[in-house]
């Protein structure tokens, strides 16, 4: 009966040793993902079409990675360093009249961690 009792015990450190092994939840790093904020104009806003769009995106952001649409197209926008991120500019695509529209913004952080944010604008001519 002694050995058995014994093998049962060794069965069971060798399996809980293995489990540690594998560490728990707790042990893996968070991901930090870019913010963006001051969105400029503010949400649900009346824009004329053309108009310029800004905002700004964390010091976590990659700036090589930032890329923002509007209604599925894609805009070019200026990327500009400052001391706590980055500012965005852009402008409306000029297809875009009387609709409502999304600002669509995917990014990358440094850490590789992706994000992605936008708001609503009213587009009139």
């Amino acid at each position: 009966m002694n050995i058995f009792k014994l093998m049962i015990v060794f069965i069971l450190a060798v399996y809980s040793t293995n489990l540690l092994a594998y560490g728990s939840s707790s042990s893996k790093k968070a991901c930090a993902k870019p913010k963006f904020t001051q969105f400029t104009p503010v949400h649900l806003s009346v824009v004329s079409a053309q108009s310029e769009f800004s905002f700004l995106a964390s010091s976590l952001t990659s700036p090589a990675s930032i890329k923002v649409s509007v209604k599925k197209q894609p805009v070019e926008v200026k990327i500009n360093k400052m001391n706590n991120g980055y500012s965005v500019t852009g402008k409306l695509p000029a297809t875009l009249q009387n609709t409502y529209a999304r600002i669509d913004i995917k990014a990358t952080g440094t850490n590789k961690c992706k994000a992605n944010d936008g708001w609503l604008l009213k587009i009139e001519d």
